[in-house]
């Protein structure tokens, strides 16, 4: 286990990697921290680290495909992506017949420069299957939308060979996806923060009346709402996580829910602060906004998990143990 003070050394070069890197130079600067070894020697308990960071920054790399070929059991590396769910949906993006695999999905920035991607895959059966593809047999097209900074593709193909495959049980797929929701919960609140920082210090420097906005009550509410929003997603995603790494699916659904909801209620109330700066082109702001919107997308939305969790409890008819936040 990380001791704390390797802990904070790694956040520190991680702050400093996204803080003085963009575009493809941040996987290089990644791999000089050593990400990927962390990653292998620590588990889901270096992810916080990473993801906050990102999210803070506003910057993009294949993280999140590290963080799901890895939960699956499977190398990682830059020449690795992994083929995500669909946007706003978690079910594995392929299928797989006879040998033949057909898929349709998202991928990461990664997607453009890699060799190889990796597929989760559903058999006739209901068997799964993780496939390792070559990328030059897969449709990659690159996806615009409301963040087009992030980098995400659409990623299909039919009557797609594979050159590798191994199977997946429904466990190991779910504790998958609950590393990288809980990767996604902390970038998510990353982005939260910044947004506040922002907002903050406008409100600090614009002068209405006389006195800085900031003095004003209505202006104070929604940043005290916008700090208990991003400290209780905080805490139900710190809560996912148990002390030997291990990551429980439904702290982890609950925690993207938590954090994807939130990190809209903080872009609704900085929005308010900033004003009419918060809309221009010239602003931080709104970049922030665009990513909070896409990440709350992937590996299930907001409202998308928040009616799983209850239609499971409906289903078991019982309540599951109260996460210690």
């Amino acid at each position: 286990m990380m001791d704390a003070d390797t802990a904070e050394l790694l956040a520190q070069s991680l702050e400093r990697a996204f803080r003085n890197t963009s575009g493809k130079e941040v996987e290089a600067a990644l791999e000089e921290v050593g990400w990927r070894e962390a990653l292998d020697e620590e588990g889901a308990a270096v992810v916080p680290l990473l993801f906050a960071r990102q999210g803070e920054a506003n910057a993009t790399s294949g993280a999140l495909d590290d963080v799901l070929t890895s939960a699956l059991g499977l190398p990682t590396g830059p020449g690795t992506a992994f083929v995500l769910p669909e946007f706003g949906a978690y079910a594995p993006p392929g299928s797989l017949h006879d040998g033949d695999l057909a898929l349709q999905g998202l991928g990461s920035a990664r997607m453009a420069a890699a060799d190889r991607a990796v597929v989760l895959a559903t058999r006739p059966d209901g068997a799964l299957s993780a496939v390792v593809v070559d990328t030059g047999e897969v449709e990659v097209r690159p996806i615009g939308g409301v963040d087009p900074r992030l980098g995400l593709c659409a990623v299909g193909g039919r009557h797609v060979s594979a050159t590798g495959e191994t199977p997946v049980t429904p466990a190991a797929w779910d504790a998958a996806l609950a590393v990288g929701r809980v990767a996604l919960a902390h970038e998510l609140i990353g982005a939260s923060r910044t947004m506040l920082r922002l907002a903050r210090e406008h409100a600090l420097t614009r002068v209405q009346f006389g006195k800085p906005i900031a003095a004003f009550q209505a202006v104070r509410h929604r940043l005290a709402e916008c700090l208990v929003a991003i400290d209780s997603a905080e805490a139900a995603a710190g809560a996912a996580i148990g002390a030997d790494s291990e990551v429980s699916p439904l702290l982890a659904g609950m925690a993207k829910a938590v954090a994807g909801r939130n990190a809209r209620t903080v872009a609704r109330h900085c929005q308010q602060v900033l004003a009419g700066v918060g809309f221009t082109d010239e602003h931080d702001f709104h970049r922030y906004f665009r990513r909070v919107l896409t990440l709350d997308g992937l590996l299930g939305d907001a409202r998308t998990l928040t009616r799983a969790l209850g239609e499971e409890l409906l289903r078991e008819r019982r309540l599951p143990a109260a996460p210690p936040l």
